[in-house]
C-alpha cells in the first residue's frame, strides 16, 4: 500500500467501513492525464535529423505481402471465336464507305444538296446602308433687323463651331455680355477689317444699319449670320460656314488635281488665223471631281474660250479634301492653243 501511494502521490486513501482501501483522484490530475504529451520539436533539432536523414537514411524492414492474386475467369472465355464475325465487320465498314463515296461524288446527290441549303454560298459581307451625312458647314449665312440700309462695312466676329450669340450692332449695352461670332469651323479663312463695329467686311459704307435681312445677325438675309444667305455663317449658300458650299485652296483646304483631261479643239477661224494662246478659266470642282460653274478670266476670242470651255468640262479631277472630306474647291485652269 505504501508503494501505490508512493507512486500517486497525489491520490488520497480512504478506508470504508469494511477496512477496504479506496483511492480518489483530483480532478486537476485527472484532466492532466487526458491531455495529450508534448509534441512540438525545436526547429534546430528538426533540422539535425533531417540532415542525419538524408546522409543515413532508415533501414525498412523487408516488405511482407500478406495478400494473395485470385484467379478470375477470362471474359472473352464467355464467348466463342468465330472467324466470320471479321469477315462481316469488314464488309460493313466497306458497305458504309462505299454509300458515303457514291453520296457525295454524285452530281444529283450535289444538287439535292445546294438547293436545300439555308446559306447562301456566295453571300456578300453586310455592308449597312447609311446615307452619306450631310456637312452642314460648306455653306453661308445672313440676317438682318428689317432696316431700311444695307449692311454696314465693319468686321466679322470669331468663327465657332457653335453659336449663342449672333453679331448684330445695338445701341444699348446688354445685361449679360457673350462674344458674337458666326457659325463656321474655327481654322475657317475670313475677310479682314480694321473697323471696331461688327459688319460685312466686303460691304461698300459704314452706316451703322443691321441690314434688311430677318432673324438676327446681319445682312439681307435671314438666319443669324452675315451676308446674303441663309444661316448663320458669312455670305451666300445656307446652313454655316463661308461662301455657298464653295471654298478656296488654302486653310485646311487641298487644291485639286487632273486625273483625265482631253485637248481642246481649234476653231475654224483661229486655225485659217493660225492663232495661239492661253485661255484663263475659273472653274469650281466638286465633290465628285467634276467641272462645273466655267467662267472665263481671261479671253482669246475666236471660238477659243468655248472650246477651251468644252474641253474643260469632259476633264475629270481628283477633288479638293478638307478634314478628309471632298469638298467643291474654286480653281484656275490655263487652257493651252499651240498650232504645230
Amino acid at each position: 500500500m505504501s508503494d501505490l501511494l508512493h507512486t500517486h502521490p497525489i491520490d488520497t486513501a480512504v478506508h470504508d467501513a469494511s477496512g477496504a482501501v479506496k483511492l480518489y483522484t483530483e480532478p486537476s490530475d485527472h484532466l492532466a492525464r487526458l491531455l495529450a504529451p508534448e509534441t512540438e520539436i525545436p526547429w534546430y533539432v528538426s533540422i539535425f535529423e533531417a540532415i542525419k536523414e538524408l546522409f543515413n537514411p532508415k533501414q525498412l524492414p523487408p516488405l511482407e505481402l500478406t495478400s494473395k492474386p485470385v484467379a478470375v475467369k477470362d471474359i472473352w472465355g464467355l464467348y466463342e471465336s468465330d472467324p466470320k464475325s471479321r469477315y462481316y465487320s469488314m464488309g460493313g465498314h466497306v458497305a458504309v464507305f462505299a454509300l458515303l463515296w457514291f453520296g457525295f461524288t454524285s452530281p444529283t446527290v450535289q444538287k439535292a444538296i445546294r438547293n436545300t441549303l439555308l446559306i447562301d454560298p456566295n453571300i456578300k459581307p453586310y455592308v449597312p446602308d447609311v446615307k452619306p451625312k450631310q456637312n452642314t458647314m460648306q455653306g453661308g449665312g445672313g440676317g438682318g433687323a428689317r432696316e431700311p440700309l444695307p449692311i454696314s462695312k465693319g468686321k466679322l466676329p470669331k468663327p465657332s463651331p457653335k453659336q449663342f450669340v449672333p453679331p448684330q450692332i445695338i445701341d444699348h449695352t446688354p445685361k449679360l455680355a457673350m462674344a458674337a461670332t458666326i457659325l463656321a469651323p474655327e481654322d475657317t479663312p475670313l475677310p479682314q477689317s480694321n473697323l471696331n463695329n461688327w459688319g460685312d467686311p466686303l460691304a461698300k459704307m459704314i452706316n451703322g444699319s443691321n441690314g434688311n435681312g430677318a432673324g438676327g445677325g446681319m445682312g439681307n438675309g435671314t438666319g443669324g449670320g452675315v451676308g446674303s444667305g441663309k444661316g448663320g455663317g458669312f455670305g451666300p449658300g445656307e446652313g454655316g460656314g463661308v461662301g455657298g458650299g464653295v471654298f478656296r485652296v488654302g486653310g485646311g483646304v487641298s487644291a485639286p488635281s487632273v486625273l483625265f483631261k482631253v485637248d481642246p479643239e481649234y476653231s475654224e477661224e483661229a486655225r485659217k488665223a493660225k492663232y495661239s494662246g492661253t485661255v484663263l478659266l475659273s472653274v469650281v470642282v466638286d465633290s465628285e471631281g467634276r467641272a462645273r460653274d466655267i467662267k472665263v478670266l481671261k479671253s482669246l476670242g475666236m471660238g477659243l474660250d468655248e472650246k477651251a470651255v468644252e474641253a474643260v468640262q469632259k476633264w475629270k479631277f481628283k477633288p479638293g479634301m478638307k478634314g478628309g472630306s471632298a469638298v467643291n474647291v474654286r480653281a484656275q485652269i490655263e487652257v493651252n492653243f499651240r498650232l504645230l
